[in-house]
Protein backbone atom coordinates (compact mmCIF):
# COMPACT_ATOMS: atom_id res chain seq x y z
CA UNK A 1 0.00 0.00 0.00
CA UNK A 2 2.97 2.34 0.87
CA UNK A 3 2.80 5.46 3.16
CA UNK A 4 0.04 6.99 1.16
CA UNK A 5 -2.55 4.50 2.19
CA UNK A 6 -3.83 2.79 5.56
CA UNK A 7 -6.77 -0.01 7.01
CA UNK A 8 -8.79 1.59 9.48
CA UNK A 9 -12.39 1.50 10.72
CA UNK A 10 -14.40 4.42 9.11
CA UNK A 11 -17.03 5.16 11.20
CA UNK A 12 -20.62 6.20 10.93
CA UNK A 13 -19.66 10.17 10.61
CA UNK A 14 -16.90 9.59 7.87
CA UNK A 15 -13.46 9.57 10.56
CA UNK A 16 -11.42 6.73 10.58
CA UNK A 17 -10.25 5.12 13.33
CA UNK A 18 -7.09 2.46 13.89
CA UNK A 19 -9.19 0.84 16.87
CA UNK A 20 -12.13 -0.24 17.49
CA UNK A 21 -12.51 -0.31 21.12
CA UNK A 22 -15.53 -0.82 22.84
CA UNK A 23 -15.29 1.35 26.03
CA UNK A 24 -17.28 1.57 29.45
CA UNK A 25 -16.96 5.22 30.37
CA UNK A 26 -17.47 6.21 34.10
CA UNK A 27 -19.13 9.64 34.09
CA UNK A 28 -17.85 10.18 37.94
CA UNK A 29 -15.09 8.83 40.52
CA UNK A 30 -18.26 7.31 41.89
CA UNK A 31 -19.22 4.91 38.94
CA UNK A 32 -15.69 3.33 38.34
CA UNK A 33 -16.03 0.76 40.80
CA UNK A 34 -19.50 -0.06 38.31
CA UNK A 35 -17.48 0.76 35.26
CA UNK A 36 -14.84 -1.92 36.29
CA UNK A 37 -17.20 -4.80 36.73
CA UNK A 38 -19.00 -4.24 33.65
CA UNK A 39 -15.42 -4.11 31.71
CA UNK A 40 -14.98 -7.30 34.52
CA UNK A 41 -17.82 -9.12 33.21
CA UNK A 42 -17.79 -8.80 29.46
CA UNK A 43 -14.55 -9.40 27.31
CA UNK A 44 -13.70 -7.07 25.14
CA UNK A 45 -14.52 -3.93 26.78
CA UNK A 46 -12.17 -1.46 28.20
CA UNK A 47 -13.41 0.84 31.75
CA UNK A 48 -11.61 3.94 32.16
CA UNK A 49 -11.72 4.90 35.48
CA UNK A 50 -10.72 8.62 36.32
CA UNK A 51 -10.52 10.50 39.77
CA UNK A 52 -12.96 13.82 38.46
CA UNK A 53 -16.67 14.17 38.02
CA UNK A 54 -18.36 15.77 41.03
CA UNK A 55 -19.11 19.29 41.76
CA UNK A 56 -16.93 20.89 39.03
CA UNK A 57 -17.70 24.03 37.63
CA UNK A 58 -17.31 26.56 34.83
CA UNK A 59 -14.10 26.10 32.19
CA UNK A 60 -13.51 23.48 34.51
CA UNK A 61 -16.90 21.37 33.92
CA UNK A 62 -16.65 22.20 30.89
CA UNK A 63 -13.21 20.65 29.48
CA UNK A 64 -14.35 18.26 31.80
CA UNK A 65 -18.31 17.30 29.48
CA UNK A 66 -15.54 17.83 26.18
CA UNK A 67 -12.85 15.37 27.68
CA UNK A 68 -15.41 12.82 28.38
CA UNK A 69 -17.34 13.09 25.22
CA UNK A 70 -14.28 13.37 22.95
CA UNK A 71 -13.27 10.17 24.24
CA UNK A 72 -16.45 8.42 23.48
CA UNK A 73 -16.72 9.74 20.00
CA UNK A 74 -13.08 9.31 19.33
CA UNK A 75 -12.53 7.23 16.00
CA UNK A 76 -10.67 4.36 17.72
CA UNK A 77 -13.67 4.02 19.58
CA UNK A 78 -16.06 1.60 18.31
CA UNK A 79 -18.74 1.58 21.12
CA UNK A 80 -19.45 3.21 24.47
CA UNK A 81 -21.34 2.62 27.87
CA UNK A 82 -21.70 5.15 29.75
CA UNK A 83 -22.40 4.37 34.11
CA UNK A 84 -22.98 7.34 36.19
CA UNK A 85 -24.31 8.70 39.47
CA UNK A 86 -27.14 10.14 38.80
CA UNK A 87 -28.73 10.64 34.92
CA UNK A 88 -28.93 13.99 34.18
CA UNK A 89 -24.75 14.53 33.16
CA UNK A 90 -25.04 11.18 32.39
CA UNK A 91 -27.30 11.56 29.27
CA UNK A 92 -25.34 14.83 28.53
CA UNK A 93 -22.23 12.41 27.56
CA UNK A 94 -24.52 10.21 25.93
CA UNK A 95 -26.16 12.90 23.92
CA UNK A 96 -23.06 14.26 22.77
CA UNK A 97 -21.19 10.87 21.87
CA UNK A 98 -24.42 9.70 19.96
CA UNK A 99 -23.89 12.72 17.62
CA UNK A 100 -21.32 10.92 16.02
CA UNK A 101 -24.12 8.05 15.31
CA UNK A 102 -21.94 5.46 16.85
CA UNK A 103 -23.53 2.96 19.37
CA UNK A 104 -23.87 4.36 22.76
CA UNK A 105 -26.16 3.91 25.99
CA UNK A 106 -26.41 5.34 29.37
CA UNK A 107 -26.63 3.80 32.81
CA UNK A 108 -27.60 5.59 36.18
CA UNK A 109 -26.66 4.19 39.77
CA UNK A 110 -29.29 6.22 42.10
CA UNK A 111 -32.47 4.62 42.46
CA UNK A 112 -30.57 1.22 40.94
CA UNK A 113 -27.59 -0.10 43.06
CA UNK A 114 -24.91 -0.80 41.51
CA UNK A 115 -25.49 -4.58 41.21
CA UNK A 116 -28.77 -3.64 39.15
CA UNK A 117 -26.22 -1.31 36.52
CA UNK A 118 -24.02 -3.68 36.21
CA UNK A 119 -26.29 -6.28 35.35
CA UNK A 120 -28.08 -3.79 32.88
CA UNK A 121 -24.89 -2.44 31.28
CA UNK A 122 -23.26 -5.62 31.16
CA UNK A 123 -25.95 -7.09 28.96
CA UNK A 124 -25.71 -3.62 26.57
CA UNK A 125 -21.76 -4.13 26.66
CA UNK A 126 -22.33 -7.62 25.06
CA UNK A 127 -24.46 -6.67 22.00
CA UNK A 128 -21.94 -3.81 22.03
CA UNK A 129 -18.72 -5.85 21.44
CA UNK A 130 -20.19 -8.84 19.15
CA UNK A 131 -21.42 -6.31 16.90
CA UNK A 132 -18.19 -4.29 16.87
CA UNK A 133 -16.66 -7.36 16.72
CA UNK A 134 -17.77 -7.62 13.15
CA UNK A 135 -16.35 -4.52 11.67
CA UNK A 136 -13.96 -4.56 9.11
CA UNK A 137 -10.93 -2.70 8.18
CA UNK A 138 -10.96 -0.69 4.48
CA UNK A 139 -8.33 0.36 2.61
CA UNK A 140 -8.08 4.71 3.64
CA UNK A 141 -6.67 7.24 2.19
CA UNK A 142 -3.35 9.41 4.12
CA UNK A 143 -5.60 12.27 4.55
CA UNK A 144 -7.90 10.37 7.06
CA UNK A 145 -5.11 10.38 9.56
CA UNK A 146 -4.75 12.68 12.22
CA UNK A 147 -2.15 12.64 14.33
CA UNK A 148 -0.69 13.97 17.37
CA UNK A 149 2.84 14.12 19.21
CA UNK A 150 4.29 15.05 22.32
CA UNK A 151 8.12 14.24 23.72
CA UNK A 152 8.68 13.08 27.48
CA UNK A 153 11.99 12.70 29.42
CA UNK A 154 13.46 14.39 27.23
CA UNK A 155 17.75 14.43 26.80
CA UNK A 156 20.20 15.91 24.56
CA UNK A 157 19.24 13.22 22.44
CA UNK A 158 15.93 13.98 21.34
CA UNK A 159 16.28 17.52 20.14
CA UNK A 160 19.15 16.45 18.13
CA UNK A 161 17.57 13.61 16.58
CA UNK A 162 13.97 12.10 18.07
CA UNK A 163 12.41 14.92 18.20
CA UNK A 164 13.41 16.01 14.37
CA UNK A 165 12.53 12.57 13.26
CA UNK A 166 8.72 13.63 13.77
CA UNK A 167 9.21 16.59 12.27
CA UNK A 168 10.44 15.34 9.21
CA UNK A 169 7.51 13.03 8.99
CA UNK A 170 4.85 16.47 9.78
CA UNK A 171 6.66 18.15 6.85
CA UNK A 172 6.26 15.07 4.53
CA UNK A 173 2.55 14.22 5.76
CA UNK A 174 1.36 18.02 5.97
CA UNK A 175 1.13 18.41 2.03
CA UNK A 176 -0.41 15.45 1.85
CA UNK A 177 -3.54 16.43 3.97
CA UNK A 178 -3.03 14.78 7.28
CA UNK A 179 -3.84 16.33 10.42
CA UNK A 180 -1.88 16.57 13.11
CA UNK A 181 -1.86 18.14 16.81
CA UNK A 182 1.36 19.47 19.29
CA UNK A 183 1.09 21.08 22.31
CA UNK A 184 2.88 21.44 25.92
CA UNK A 185 2.10 25.20 26.61
CA UNK A 186 4.47 25.58 29.91
CA UNK A 187 7.56 23.66 27.93
CA UNK A 188 7.59 26.23 25.25
CA UNK A 189 8.90 28.54 27.95
CA UNK A 190 11.84 30.40 26.00
CA UNK A 191 10.87 29.62 22.42
CA UNK A 192 7.37 30.73 22.74
CA UNK A 193 8.36 33.71 20.40
CA UNK A 194 9.82 31.33 17.51
CA UNK A 195 6.82 29.34 18.17
CA UNK A 196 4.50 32.08 17.37
CA UNK A 197 6.47 32.74 14.11
CA UNK A 198 5.59 29.46 13.09
CA UNK A 199 1.96 30.11 12.71
CA UNK A 200 0.42 30.46 9.45
CA UNK A 201 -0.64 33.80 10.00
CA UNK A 202 0.21 36.70 12.22
CA UNK A 203 -3.80 36.61 14.04
CA UNK A 204 -3.02 32.49 15.01
CA UNK A 205 0.45 33.65 16.38
CA UNK A 206 -1.06 36.07 18.43
CA UNK A 207 -3.88 33.59 19.84
CA UNK A 208 -0.55 31.34 20.59
CA UNK A 209 1.10 33.77 22.91
CA UNK A 210 -2.43 34.89 24.57
CA UNK A 211 -2.55 30.95 25.30
CA UNK A 212 1.12 31.06 26.19
CA UNK A 213 1.24 34.10 28.63
CA UNK A 214 -2.26 32.73 30.43
CA UNK A 215 -0.53 29.56 31.34
CA UNK A 216 2.52 31.87 32.62
CA UNK A 217 0.38 33.63 35.03
CA UNK A 218 -0.92 30.33 36.32
CA UNK A 219 2.52 29.28 36.64
CA UNK A 220 3.63 32.63 38.22
CA UNK A 221 0.55 33.23 40.53
CA UNK A 222 1.08 29.71 42.42
CA UNK A 223 4.66 28.65 41.84
CA UNK A 224 6.94 28.86 45.53
CA UNK A 225 10.55 29.82 43.74
CA UNK A 226 11.08 28.68 40.25
CA UNK A 227 10.20 25.12 38.31
CA UNK A 228 13.11 23.54 38.74
CA UNK A 229 12.29 19.78 38.87
CA UNK A 230 9.29 20.00 37.25
CA UNK A 231 10.26 21.87 34.26
CA UNK A 232 12.87 20.77 33.27
CA UNK A 233 12.12 17.18 35.43
CA UNK A 234 14.78 15.30 37.38
CA UNK A 235 15.10 13.27 34.02
CA UNK A 236 15.93 16.39 31.85
CA UNK A 237 18.60 17.28 33.54
CA UNK A 238 20.40 13.88 34.46
CA UNK A 239 20.00 13.65 30.46
CA UNK A 240 21.75 17.00 30.36
CA UNK A 241 18.92 19.43 29.57
CA UNK A 242 19.58 22.13 32.84
CA UNK A 243 17.88 25.00 31.69
CA UNK A 244 13.90 24.90 30.36
CA UNK A 245 14.67 26.69 27.35
CA UNK A 246 17.12 23.93 26.07
CA UNK A 247 14.54 22.04 26.56
CA UNK A 248 11.64 24.34 24.76
CA UNK A 249 13.89 24.13 21.51
CA UNK A 250 14.22 20.72 21.18
CA UNK A 251 10.40 20.52 22.22
CA UNK A 252 9.87 22.29 19.53
CA UNK A 253 11.86 20.11 16.39
CA UNK A 254 8.60 18.17 16.76
CA UNK A 255 6.98 20.26 13.83
CA UNK A 256 9.24 20.26 11.51
CA UNK A 257 11.30 22.85 9.88
CA UNK A 258 8.43 24.07 7.16
CA UNK A 259 5.07 23.37 8.58
CA UNK A 260 3.19 25.88 10.34
CA UNK A 261 -0.18 25.70 12.36
CA UNK A 262 -3.09 27.12 10.89
CA UNK A 263 -4.82 27.41 14.67
CA UNK A 264 -4.86 27.28 18.14
CA UNK A 265 -7.35 24.75 20.47
CA UNK A 266 -8.72 24.52 23.60
CA UNK A 267 -7.23 21.36 25.66
CA UNK A 268 -9.86 18.26 24.16
CA UNK A 269 -11.16 20.62 21.02
CA UNK A 270 -11.37 19.17 18.25
CA UNK A 271 -9.72 20.59 14.93
CA UNK A 272 -12.24 22.89 13.39
CA UNK A 273 -10.41 24.19 9.74
CA UNK A 274 -9.60 21.12 8.11
CA UNK A 275 -6.32 19.17 7.39
CA UNK A 276 -2.81 21.13 8.68
CA UNK A 277 -1.30 21.07 11.88
CA UNK A 278 -2.75 22.76 15.09
CA UNK A 279 -1.56 24.10 18.43
CA UNK A 280 -3.56 22.73 21.44
CA UNK A 281 -3.34 24.05 25.00
CA UNK A 282 -1.88 21.37 27.54
CA UNK A 283 -0.20 20.36 30.14
CA UNK A 284 3.28 19.26 29.57
CA UNK A 285 2.16 16.25 32.28
CA UNK A 286 2.47 12.93 29.20
CA UNK A 287 -0.69 11.43 30.52
CA UNK A 288 -2.74 14.58 30.37
CA UNK A 289 -1.98 15.63 27.37
CA UNK A 290 -2.25 12.33 25.19
CA UNK A 291 -5.93 12.50 26.93
CA UNK A 292 -6.88 15.58 25.95
CA UNK A 293 -5.46 14.85 22.10
CA UNK A 294 -7.24 11.53 21.95
CA UNK A 295 -10.57 13.45 23.40
CA UNK A 296 -9.58 16.00 20.43
CA UNK A 297 -10.38 12.76 17.83
CA UNK A 298 -6.49 12.18 17.05
CA UNK A 299 -6.34 8.52 16.54
CA UNK A 300 -1.71 8.01 16.83
CA UNK A 301 0.97 9.39 18.34
CA UNK A 302 4.30 9.64 18.13
CA UNK A 303 6.32 10.41 21.27
CA UNK A 304 10.22 10.59 21.25
CA UNK A 305 12.22 10.25 24.72
CA UNK A 306 15.56 10.41 25.81
CA UNK A 307 15.66 8.80 29.12
CA UNK A 308 12.82 6.85 28.58
CA UNK A 309 9.48 7.90 29.38
CA UNK A 310 7.08 4.52 29.20
CA UNK A 311 3.72 6.10 29.10
CA UNK A 312 0.68 4.62 26.96
CA UNK A 313 -2.81 5.81 26.69
CA UNK A 314 -6.11 3.74 26.71
CA UNK A 315 -7.26 4.57 23.40
CA UNK A 316 -5.16 6.04 21.20
CA UNK A 317 -2.02 3.84 20.52
CA UNK A 318 1.68 5.46 21.69
CA UNK A 319 4.26 4.59 19.35
CA UNK A 320 7.64 5.34 20.95
CA UNK A 321 11.00 6.57 18.98
CA UNK A 322 14.48 7.26 20.69
CA UNK A 323 17.97 8.73 20.08
CA UNK A 324 19.44 7.62 22.80
CA UNK A 325 21.14 4.38 22.81
CA UNK A 326 21.46 3.73 26.51
CA UNK A 327 17.19 3.67 26.54
CA UNK A 328 17.02 1.65 23.48
CA UNK A 329 19.39 -0.75 24.78
CA UNK A 330 18.02 -0.97 28.68
CA UNK A 331 14.70 -0.11 27.73
CA UNK A 332 14.09 -1.96 24.56
CA UNK A 333 10.45 -3.36 25.27
CA UNK A 334 9.39 0.58 25.74
CA UNK A 335 10.63 1.44 22.09
CA UNK A 336 9.28 1.26 18.92
CA UNK A 337 11.68 2.95 16.87
CA UNK A 338 15.54 3.57 17.89
CA UNK A 339 16.73 6.25 15.80
CA UNK A 340 20.34 6.48 17.75
CA UNK A 341 21.95 5.73 14.42
CA UNK A 342 21.88 9.15 13.25
CA UNK A 343 23.94 10.48 15.73
CA UNK A 344 26.24 7.55 14.95
CA UNK A 345 25.94 8.61 11.04
CA UNK A 346 24.37 5.52 10.13
CA UNK A 347 21.03 7.15 9.35
CA UNK A 348 19.78 10.37 7.55
CA UNK A 349 17.25 12.42 9.32
CA UNK A 350 15.23 11.86 5.62
CA UNK A 351 16.01 7.96 6.76
CA UNK A 352 14.90 8.19 10.10
CA UNK A 353 11.18 10.46 9.13
CA UNK A 354 10.95 7.82 6.79
CA UNK A 355 11.05 4.77 8.63
CA UNK A 356 8.60 6.14 11.54
CA UNK A 357 6.06 6.70 8.99
CA UNK A 358 6.23 3.22 8.01
CA UNK A 359 6.22 2.02 11.86
CA UNK A 360 3.02 4.58 11.90
CA UNK A 361 1.43 2.79 8.88
CA UNK A 362 1.96 -0.61 10.54
CA UNK A 363 0.81 0.29 13.96
CA UNK A 364 -2.15 1.65 11.84
CA UNK A 365 -3.09 -1.33 10.33
CA UNK A 366 -3.03 -3.27 13.21
CA UNK A 367 0.09 -3.83 14.89
CA UNK A 368 0.52 -3.22 18.84
CA UNK A 369 2.57 -0.34 19.95
CA UNK A 370 4.74 -1.61 22.88
CA UNK A 371 2.91 0.09 25.39
CA UNK A 372 0.12 -1.38 24.11
CA UNK A 373 1.70 -4.95 24.07
CA UNK A 374 2.90 -3.93 28.16
CA UNK A 375 -0.78 -2.66 28.89
CA UNK A 376 0.02 0.72 29.47
CA UNK A 377 -3.81 2.51 29.50
CA UNK A 378 -3.07 6.22 31.36
CA UNK A 379 -6.09 8.02 31.14
CA UNK A 380 -5.67 11.07 33.50
CA UNK A 381 -7.99 14.28 33.33
CA UNK A 382 -7.03 17.34 33.34
CA UNK A 383 -8.18 19.57 36.23
CA UNK A 384 -8.10 23.60 36.13
CA UNK A 385 -9.36 24.38 39.63
CA UNK A 386 -10.98 23.31 43.05
CA UNK A 387 -14.41 22.19 42.85
CA UNK A 388 -16.88 23.39 44.63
Amino acid sequence: MGAHRFYGFRRENGRVGIRNHVIVLPLDDLSNAAAEAVANNIKGTMALPHAYGRLQFGEDLELFFRTLIGTGSNPNVAACVVIGIEPGWTGRIVDGIAQTGKPVAGFSIEGNGDIGTIASASRQAREFVQWATEKQREPCPIEDLFISVKCGESDTTSGLASCPTVGNLIDKLDPLGVTTCFGETSEITGAEAVCASRAATPEVGAKFMQVFNAYQEVIDRHKTNDLSESQPTKGNIAGGLTTIEEKAFGNLQKIGRKTKFIDVLKPAAPPAKGAGLYYMDTSSAAAECITLQAAAGFVVHLFPTGQGNIIGNAIEPVIKLTANPKTARTMAEHVDLDVSGILRREMTLDQAGDRLIDIMIRTCNGRLTSAEALGHREFVLTKLYQSA
